[in-house]
């Protein structure tokens, strides 16, 4: 079995694949996004860095304590582990507003209608990020049903509450700034890959590593 320390030893030309992968998707949930919301989005260049799942919570928020949004699906298929979509609460609050296509302010907690577009919203943005993935190598990549939970993010990013390791398994995260182009509002995002210790292995082949 890879450790942490190992992955994270990935080559310049290893870690471009991989951001290449993640560029590719976050262009497929920008187009998403632009579908489901009727606004033309566009996309920053992605950043993707390599962590411990213990260590994430302070890379998505200064704060532990402050609450997110994260929107967790099963990957199955031929890979197997978590795909997890992180969002800050208010980020989260506009996302719905703009999936339901209301006004910017309209709503400001996460009710029962807000969770079902954070839902569908997970569902194809995750969908997207994957296909990159399953495109990239070859192979069939399948999300379950999205689970929605909103606390700190110490709370809801942890091994106990994910039901995931124990804290140190390797995570990738991907970083996603979408930028609304009619009046520049930018919405922050993070997509996060827990593969279990089988797959970890297959994507690092993939990648020339292991």
């Amino acid at each position: 079995m890879l450790a942490t320390r190992d992955v994270r030893s990935l080559k310049p030309e290893q870690l471009d694949a991989l951001r290449e992968v993640a560029n590719i998707g976050a262009g497929h949930a920008a187009t998403a996004l632009s579908t489901m919301t009727g606004q033309a989005i566009m996309i920053n260049v992605p950043t993707i860095s390599i962590t411990r799942l213990d260590e994430v919570p302070g890379h998505v928020v200064d704060n532990p304590e402050d609450a997110v949004a994260v929107i967790l699906l099963q990957m199955l298929g031929d890979l197997t582990g978590r795909s997890i979509l992180v969002f800050p609460e208010h980020t989260a609050c506009r996302l719905s507003e703009l999936m339901l296509q209301r006004p910017r302010g309209s709503s400001p907690t996460i009710a029962l209608l807000e969770e079902s577009a954070l839902k569908e919203c997970g569902n194809i943005l995750s969908g997207a990020y994957l296909n990159a993935l399953a495109d990239f190598m070859h192979l069939m990549l399948l999300p379950s049903p999205p689970l929605l939970a909103v606390d700190m993010a110490s709370a809801v990013l942890s091994s106990a509450f994910l039901q995931f390791g124990d804290g140190h398994d390797v995570v990738f995260c991907v970083e996603s700034q979408f930028q609304m182009r009619d009046d520049g509002e930018a919405l922050r995002g993070y997509f996060l890959l827990l593969p279990d210790s089988a797959s970890l292995q297959r994507i690092l082949q993939a990648i020339n590593l292991a």
